[in-house]
């Protein structure tokens, strides 16, 4: 049985049994709607295929932006034999199996494209096992992904392969869609005669969040929906729409980039002291189903890197609102870090602690381990003492102002300053307080006699 398959031309497009989404598939690139920077005249990917130059190709976009789409047209356009591959069934021992007709169909002028959808899931051994294939020509590999292929792809592979980024549809895009699906009686919904307003689509196209499929399949339940009470000539309403949506379709992937995008996104806005943009990309986070636990450990790290000292009960309200969502759970604990958001994105901002330690680390690191100073040290033993331990120690609770001239870092290190505070919040009296203690220290201490406490 030859695993080679046909793309299909449109002749089962009418099956009832197969999904809209699917029946309504681009055959052509005129058909195709989106991804102008790719396929519109003279864009890259358009003059490939019409100079019949189309090498290995890694699709990386959101779900529903047409990624299976444009590999099926590509296999029609070159006249190739398609083979789709699925990361989750298929092992080395099909892979081989396939690349070896696939060397034979080479042999006799036959063009072979091989479909891996979700390529990131392949392990390193399985897209291995691709690359000499990939190298001889015997293949043209066209892989769908929608995490970084820098991350997910080997670099072999990728080094072989033109990355094309696919965006999400516009909400006019997916009206469009939808539009032709209600109208189209071969394929679509239009033997049944629905109707649907503009703001009924529309409502269907922003809830999609650019995924033709799941619009879709929205609007596929809603025709069903509509039906059930008029046979013929039914109204697709708001009211039905909201039924079939049940809840809105957030793009996210907690172990891929969005997470980290949307995380960015919220420690940027915070930073920058806009509560509405810190609000937003929290409810975002939330309600795509992120782990409210991870998201309080990034609230409190904001507390420490952005605001620091400049205002310190940022730390311990950020701590509260982790406890409290540990307490209470979801949904009720959204607010407590929506208000942990907000503290920090109004809050006066420092970095200078995160600096300062930065800055710690690279000496540490750079500099010679230099021994603590004798006089800093404890002399529990009569041969430490006599040794040292302690000589010189002024014990600054019996000095005037609590403040001794005493070199408390090594000697490779004397006189290095890390925490430089701002004029923000409290850093400001902070700020004050060090400069009193150097013009303290400047008056000279260190003649008075060594106190024995430690």
């Amino acid at each position: 049985m030859s695993l080679f398959q046909t793309i299909p031309s449109g002749d089962n497009s009418s099956d009832r049994t197969r999904p809209l989404a699917d029946r309504m598939r681009p055959r052509t690139l005129d058909e195709f709607v989106g991804q102008e920077h790719l396929v519109a005249p003279g864009k890259p990917l358009r003059t490939q295929l019409e100079r019949d130059d189309i090498g290995s190709l890694i699709f990386w976009g959101p779900p529903g932006t047409g990624k299976t789409t444009l590999a099926q047209i590509i296999a029609r356009m070159t006249k190739a034999e398609f083979i789709e591959f699925s990361a989750v069934l298929t092992g080395i021992k099909e892979i081989k199996q396939v690349m070896a007709d696939a060397e034979r169909a080479r042999q006799y002028g036959t063009r072979t494209i091989v479909f891996i959808d979700e390529i990131h899931r392949f392990n390193k051994a399985q897209q291995d096992a691709f690359l000499p294939h990939v190298e001889k020509g015997n293949i043209r590999l066209i892989g769908a992904t929608t995490e970084n292929p820098s991350f997910e792809i080997i670099s072999a592979l990728l080094s072989r392969s033109r990355v094309y980024v696919l965006k999400p549809l516009t909400e006019e895009q997916v009206v469009l869609l939808l539009k032709r699906a209600l109208a189209d009686e071969e394929r679509g919904l239009g033997a049944m005669k629905l109707r649907a307003s503009d703001a009924v689509l529309a409502k269907i196209a922003a809830y999609s969040s650019g995924d033709a499929r799941s619009a879709y399949n929205v609007l596929e339940v809603a025709a069903t929906l509509a039906r059930a009470s008029t046979e013929v000539g039914a109204e697709i309403t708001d009211a039905i729409v909201t039924d079939a949506l049940q809840k809105r379709v957030l793009l996210y992937d907690k172990g891929g980039e969005e997470h980290y995008n949307l995380i960015s996104a919220l420690h940027k806005s915070v930073r920058n002291s806009d509560p509405d943009a810190s609000l937003y990309w929290l409810g975002r986070m939330l309600e795509a189903g992120e782990d409210p636990l991870y998201i309080a450990r990034r609230v409190v790290r904001m507390s420490v890197e952005d605001i620091g000292l400049a205002e310190p009960n940022a730390l311990a309200l950020c701590m509260a609102a982790r406890d409290a969502v540990d307490f209470i759970g979801m949904p009720e604990g959204n607010l407590a870090l929506a208000q942990a958001v907000v503290y920090l994105a109004l809050a006066p901002k420092s970095n200078a602690l995160y600096t300062a330690y930065a800055e710690v680390q690279q000496d540490v690191e750079a500099t010679a381990a230099e021994s603590v100073p004798l006089h800093l040290r404890n002399a529990p033993t009569g041969l430490m003492k006599g040794l040292g331990y302690g000589r010189g120690y002024q014990y600054a609770h019996d000095l005037e102002g609590k403040i001794a001239d005493m070199q408390c870092l090594p000697d490779n290190l004397r006189d290095r300053t890390y925490y430089h505070p701002t004029n923000e919040g409290v850093e400001k009296r902070i700020r004050e307080r060090m400069e009193e203690i150097k013009r303290r220290r400047s008056l000279g201490t260190a003649d008075v006699p060594d106190s024995g406490k430690s």
